[in-house]
């Protein structure tokens, strides 16, 4: 199945370079190009997108703003079974303090955009299939930071609840950037385990994706 990407930044040059780039690759289609986080807006309800590649800092329109109009809470009379894309943020700063916001605001993951080109077709790959893409030179820095700045001193009793103690064993790795794979091997677990695992943590926790449970973990004090 092709992967249809939309581009969104404000430079000519790099949104050109991202889309020769990625067009090169016959699994995934860019299906157009936005310069700014509202063109990107108008652009992804025309074109359905999978995939919006999106820069954070634009006119008009900013990248987080942008994310949150598409891909944050949905209106309370929105189509429940409207698809809506997957955002991949691409910044150029490793502890830019937006990249928290945009993924509090509903995005799959970040790159840095001096990322390797094999990186960047693997992002689009990881977000359009579902899952999170937290690279882990900087997202535990970033996160990390924040979490020295607002977590919670204690867990918070309803961070926890429902989740039994294998599920928040779960949840913790994940907040530390371990793969399925990497979970497994160290709770001693088949990984289709950790996957139903994680499953569950999502729909207790009712989180959109991995991404969103990294947040939560540490915005409730769930990891030190």
């Amino acid at each position: 199945m092709t992967i249809r990407v939309l581009i969104a930044d404000d430079q000519v040059m790099i949104r050109d370079g991202l889309a020769a780039l990625l067009s090169s690759d016959p699994g995934i289609e860019v299906v157009g190009q936005a310069g700014n986080g509202r063109e990107a807006v108008e652009m992804a309800r025309r074109l359905d997108p999978d995939v919006i590649v999106m820069d954070i800092r634009m006119p008009e329109m900013d990248g987080l703003a942008a994310t949150a109009e598409l891909v944050g809470d949905p209106a309370p009379d929105a189509d429940p079974a409207e698809a809506r894309p997957k955002v991949l943020i691409l910044t150029t700063f490793d502890l830019d303090e937006y990249v928290y916001e945009a993924l509090g605001a509903g995005a799959s993951g970040f790159l840095l955009k001096d990322a390797s080109a094999a990186d960047l077709v693997n992002g689009v790959r990881v977000v359009a299939g579902g899952d999170a893409l937290l690279a882990p030179s900087i997202t535990r820095r970033l996160i990390g930071d924040f979490a020295r700045r607002r977590r919670h001193q204690r867990p918070s009793p309803k961070a926890t609840a429902g989740l039994t103690p294998r599920e928040l064993d779960v949840l913790r790795l994940i907040a530390r950037g371990l793969s399925n794979a990497e979970i497994a091997a160290e709770l001693v677990l088949a990984e289709q385990t950790i996957k139903t695992h994680v499953g569950h943590v999502l729909t207790k926790l009712a989180l959109r994706d991995r991404t969103q449970a990294v947040v939560y973990a540490y915005e409730n004090g769930l990891v030190g």
